[in-house]
This record gives C-alpha cells, structure tokens and sequence, in this order.
C-alpha cells in the first residue's frame, strides 16, 4: 500500500516484529510443516520487518523472492498492522453467502420423488433422472446433481 506524496513513494502499513514474533517465525519455516501460504507470510512478514537488526525489503522484491503478486505482500503487511501475527498468518475467512438452491419445500419434494418409485424402464432415480424432474414440476428453474446428491447425503432415503 503506498500513497505518492510530493513524488515521495510513503508505506501506509510498516512491519515491526518483536524479538519473540521473529523467533516464532523462524522456527516455523524451520520446521516447514505449516501450509505453503502460512510458511510464505511468514518469509514475507521477516522480509518487511522494519526493526533495527532487519533491513526491511521491497514489495516487489519480496514479491518476486515468494513468486506472489505484490498486492499480496500488501494485504500480508495490512493485515499485520491491523489485526495482528495471526491474523497476517492465516488466510482471511470468507463472508460470502451461497444462496441455497432449494429450500424446505422443495427439499421435502425431492425426497418424496427418491423414495418412489423410479420412472418407468428406470432401474432406480439417478441423479440426473431426479434434476430433470424437478425442474420439470417447476421446483426449481435449474439446478445441478450435485445439489441433488449433497440434499440426499442427508437423508436416510437410498435411491436403490
């Protein structure tokens, strides 16, 4: 992250570690059985480390060192800052929302249709026979086997 002002390249975000999150850090690339994302933010919090025994790197050399994008070397160094060794650590939780394809209605329908019997020169409903039918009695406009196949996952219903 970096503003211009007066044509004077400025960090926002400025890494300084103490002796003990240095230590930590270390040992973890050490022992190198962390995940690859956690064991490249930690190279790249060490590599920014602005304290007085570091020389703190570029973004686009660190970026080029970890063969990440620069914005990630960014965000790594945001995320320090803000929230913490941790937090910089681990990758950031998501918060999207999937819209659920069929709700209680249309859920009870689809089990119903697995627990009859299957449509005539069938030998049992497969996934696909299930997702045409559905849409066919206008539950759902579209929907996939898999969705299919993860609603009855929690059924006791066995389509055979």
């Amino acid at each position: 992250m970096y503003f211009e002002s007066h044509r004077i390249a400025v960090k926002k975000y400025i890494v300084r570690l103490t002796e003990e999150e240095r230590t930590d850090l270390l040992q973890m690339i050490r022992i190198g059985r962390s995940a690859a994302r956690t064991l490249t933010h930690a190279r790249i919090l060490l590599k920014a480390d602005t304290s007085a025994e570091a020389s703190a790197w570029t973004d686009e050399a660190m970026a080029a060192a970890f063969t990440v994008d620069s914005t990630t070397v960014a965000r790594v160094r945001q995320r320090f800052v803000e929230q913490g060794l941790e937090a910089a650590l681990r990758p950031k939780p998501t918060s999207r929302q999937y819209a659920r394809k069929l709700d209680g209605r249309a859920e009870a329908h689809l089990i119903a249709l697995a627990c009859s019997p299957a449509p005539a020169g069938q030998v049992r409903w497969t996934l696909r026979l299930l997702a045409d039918k559905l849409v066919a009695l206008e539950q759902v406009t579209s929907i996939s086997r898999e969705t299919i196949r993860q609603t009855l996952k929690k059924t006791n219903c066995s389509r055979t």
